[in-house]
């Protein structure tokens, strides 16, 4: 087992607050990683439990990570000129995958952060990548753009907190609307080692993550729902969008 430079698990609390027109508010434990696109882990036998594949993520499924994140940021007039690629997502987990988020911090060659890209999936299949250049304390805002939930439309802003992460992990989204904020989320989390014991463990005690992340979500949309909160129409998004 090669677990890749800087590669990082962390074992995250995931918190959702709703608060108009309805107020409904949920947490969950789950995890998450942090790779390098140039040194993906190597699990060997334990690769079924975690990999990182570029069908999952914006751009050629038949190009690496790496290429498809190169070719995005040269449609924006970004070239990193080799500079490296941190992403921090959620791995397929025997055949499956769900990202809500993964985010990728890029750097030139002098290792300066140049920008963050931040992809967002929805449970209908879509995706959108917001670029974003955050400041000192990793604070960005932007348009909303896609549409994530059926009982929100694509109107408002984002105000995205997304510092680097280290030993500790702190990333936040709140979706802003005239006058007041219906929407937070948040995910914090502790960096582990990553060894054969702790990716065990993480296939013992959150067997099939990616499905459990999609059934809560599924679950609270339910429960949304059978509260009368009206559905949004779902416009039609181009796949590979970016704001």
């Amino acid at each position: 087992m090669r677990p890749g430079r800087g590669t990082r698990i962390y074992r995250t609390s995931i918190r959702h607050a709703r608060t108009s027109p309805l107020r409904h508010r949920f947490a969950h434990r789950s995890h998450t990683w942090l790779v390098d696109l140039d040194d993906l882990p190597q699990l060997g036998v334990l690769a079924p439990l975690a990999r990182f594949e570029s069908r999952d993520h914006l751009g050629d499924p038949h190009r690496s990570l790496r290429q498809n994140l190169d070719t995005f940021l040269a449609t924006q007039g970004i070239d990193l000129q080799g500079g490296r690629i941190r992403m921090l997502a959620m791995p397929r987990v025997l055949g499956t995958v769900f990202n809500p988020i993964s985010i990728h911090w890029c750097h030139d060659r002098d290792d300066r952060h140049v920008a963050t890209v931040v992809e967002v999936h929805n449970t209908y299949g879509d995706r959108h990548a917001y670029l974003v250049r955050p400041d000192e304390r990793g604070r960005a805002e932007v348009d909303k753009a896609l549409y994530v939930s059926p009982f929100n439309d694509v109107s408002g802003r984002y105000s995205l907190t997304v510092p680097e992460p280290d030993d500790r992990l702190h990333v936040q989204v709140v979706l802003h609307r005239r006058g007041h904020d219906p929407f937070v989320a948040s995910m914090t989390g502790v960096a582990v080692p990553v060894t054969t014991r702790s990716v065990l463990r993480l296939a013992l005690t959150q067997p099939l993550e990616p499905l459990a992340v999609m059934a809560r979500i599924r679950l609270h949309g339910i429960r949304l729902w059978l509260r009368r909160l009206p559905v949004q129409p779902r416009p039609p998004h181009h796949q590979e969008a970016v704001q």
